[in-house]
């Protein structure tokens, strides 16, 4: 969402839309999913890999809409599927790597739906003072009334004459309906979903900037007429009630927090929404709700921060800092993930409970229906503001003489603080028995997770006390694996022996080769990343890291110039092992070098990369941890 925009996107907006499509409708909101039936044929008791994206905004956003957004869930579902839908700035999409597994629309419940329908000739919206004034060729008209939705969204406080509750009801049931129209157990599944929009932190500038408390909330099944949204409460703690109450009502529910890196160091703050502290009740209540955590997307990597992590080489991965729709710089603690592991821990520790047993997730948060996952093929996720590389600022604007030579306006401004900052990413793999709503929920509550930076690299990661290395090169292996200890998400209670672990990464075909896999390791007061696997040998010993590998890319053509692992597979204990001592372990998994989505532009434009970003990554993937609890 982007409040310094708005003018020039609201022009940019009337200079290249159609016809106005009609509201959207729909009957009922209760989903007509099939039933739990027989198991589907890719069934695997010992699980499968699924991949997909559970943060996708429509045309029925009211911040895809601004920026002519006018694609639809339907053409959600279908681009997820493999098939090619148009950006609103006209050239075609189709999905990186081929069909995903799962998909989840996940438009923002407040004022659903309202903003097309405000743009529909003929609709009672249409003729309100201010649709005339947001669809008017008057750029500070535009500004203010759209500023206008986002300070309501912001404050809670509804707009009386748009809050039109029959046509955002009605909205929400056909997503609903998309949901159910495109799910096909066995092949590809789809949630009933919509974002809960809390946003906090006041900015200078007024309407929605400010810290990210943003989650997406998903239904198992059948869904209830009406989404909870920050009209109801900007309370996400209010929210919980009410997910509660569906709960208790047959209707199965969790929501996932996303994009903490820029909440203003709200996300994971050590007191309640109102300022109370934090007690037994209040994490009970969190984690049954919230099992999981969007850790990295579009808007940057929320795993750590070099100024938290400084003895991480890899901290400083696609750092995103400022706020939503703001040049503000959000606040560091509370915002990122390790931190709040460490201090679940503490709390633990201390006071005997842990708001932060979270499993980690990973989406795009494209706002024109379809996900940009590829660093070779990007498009950013807003919608005609950000649909070139010029206005993502890969490459110089037209004119110039170069990178020096920038003019001052507001598309150099805001690529320069917002679009070249963002990232292609990111993905969700979940290890479940079957593609369906059913299996892939219960990965989710179980938190057998991981979470990509967009390749479609599979992580096992187990935990026991009777693993050995013959396990290793068993076909049995996750079998054996689930028999004799727990996966990622999972409790190890301590034996009072040191336990063994088993990492276990495979490469995406159609990405890079691995580098190397690690443990992370947190304990209440401190962390240490530990390279436990190598493309070129074994870790040095002294130094728990792995050797250089001399991998490097051409930069003329963006190929790498080494080969790298295509599996990575280890046995490892932790050699600091205490019985005595909580600790929470997750794996990350590094690929070689290659470039970021920013040096691809550039190097087709025949201009420099970008000066001020980096001009090649190392994606990644993230497990859910395995959290190790002594035994009594």
């Amino acid at each position: 969402m982007l409040n310094r925009t708005t003018a020039l996107a609201a022009i940019l907006l009337l200079a290249s839309c159609g016809k106005p499509a009609a509201t959207p409708d729909g009957e009922s909101a209760d989903s007509g999913a099939p039933p739990a039936g027989a198991q589907t044929a890719g069934y695997n008791p010992d699980r499968n890999a699924y991949f997909g994206d559970l943060h996708i905004h429509t045309r029925s956003s009211f911040d895809a809409y601004i920026f002519n957004v006018r694609r639809t869930a339907d053409d959600a579902y279908r681009f997820a599927q493999g098939e090619t839908i148009q950006h609103p700035s006209g050239f075609d999409m189709t999905i990186a790597g081929g069909p995903l597994d799962f998909y989840a629309v996940t438009d923002h419940s407040e004022y659903l739906g309202i903003l097309p329908a405000m743009n529909t000739p003929g609709t009672a919206l249409s003729e309100l003072p201010r649709a005339k004034d947001m669809f008017s060729t008057e750029p500070e008209k535009i500004q203010a009334a759209f500023q206008g939705v986002g300070a309501s969204v912001r404050s809670g406080e509804p707009i009386s004459e748009m809050y039109d509750l029959d046509t955002i009801n009605s909205v929400w049931a056909q997503n609903i309906a998309a949901a159910d129209k495109y799910y096909q157990p066995g092949k590809f599944t789809t949630f009933a979903a919509y974002e809960f929009t809390s946003v906090t932190s006041e900015t200078p500038e007024g309407g929605f900037g400010g810290g990210n408390l943003h989650r997406n909330v998903f239904f198992k099944g059948a869904a209830p007429f009406k989404a909870f949204s920050t009209l109801d409460s900007t309370n996400p703690e209010d929210l919980w009630d009410w997910m509660d109450a569906q709960r208790a009502n047959g209707m199965e529910v969790l929501s996932i927090p996303h994009n903490s890196n820029v909440s203003d160091g709200q996300m994971f703050r050590l007191e309640t929404y109102n300022g109370e502290p934090l007690d037994a009740a209040y994490a009970e209540q969190r984690m049954r709700n919230e099992p999981l955590v969007e850790v990295t997307q579009v808007k940057g990597t929320s795993e750590t921060h070099p100024d938290l992590s400084p003895n991480d080489e890899w901290a400083n991965f696609e750092i995103y800092e400022e706020l939503l729709g703001s040049h503000a710089v959000s606040a560091v603690q509370g915002s990122y993930v390790r931190e709040a592991y460490r201090n679940g821990l503490k709390l633990q520790e201390d006071e005997g409970f842990d708001p932060f047993h979270f499993g980690l997730i990973a989406s795009s948060d494209s706002h024109v229906a379809g996900g940009a996952y590829s660093e070779a093929d990007f498009w950013s996720k807003v919608g005609i503001i950000d649909g070139t590389p010029v206005a993502r600022g890969s490459v110089p604007f037209p004119g110039s003489t170069g990178w020096d030579d920038q003019p001052d306006n507001l598309i150099v401004e805001n690529a320069t603080h917002w679009f070249s900052r963002w990232s292609a990413a990111g993905l969700t793999g979940v290890w479940a028995e079957e593609n369906t709503r059913e299996a892939i929920f219960d990965a989710f509550r179980r938190k057998e997770t991981f979470a990509t930076t967009g390749p479609r690299m599979k992580v096992r990661f187990f935990g026991g006390f009777g693993f050995d290395e013959g396990m290793l090169n068993s076909a049995d292996l996750a079998h054996t694996a689930y028999e004799d200890g727990i996966p990622m998400g999972g409790d190890l209670i301590g034996s009072g022996a040191a336990p063994s672990f088993i990492v276990w990464a495979q490469r995406d075909p159609n990405a890079g080769t691995l580098q190397r896999v690690q443990v992370v390791k947190v304990t209440s007061d401190g962390e240490e990343v530990i390279d436990v696997a190598c493309d070129n040998g074994t870790p040095d010993p002294s130094t728990r890291r792995c050797t250089d590998n001399g991998a490097s890319v051409d930069m003329a053509t963006c190929t790498p110039a080494n080969q790298g692992a295509g599996e990575l597979k280890v046995l490892w204990t932790d050699p600091d092992f205490d019985a005595a001592r909580r600790a929470t372990y997750y794996v990350r998994v590094l690929e070689n070098p290659s470039c970021r989505w920013s040096t691809w532009e550039a190097m087709r434009n025949g201009t420099p990369p970008r000066p001020d970003v980096p001009t090649t990554i190392q994606e990644r993937a993230y497990t859910s941890p395995i959290w190790y609890i002594p035994g009594n």
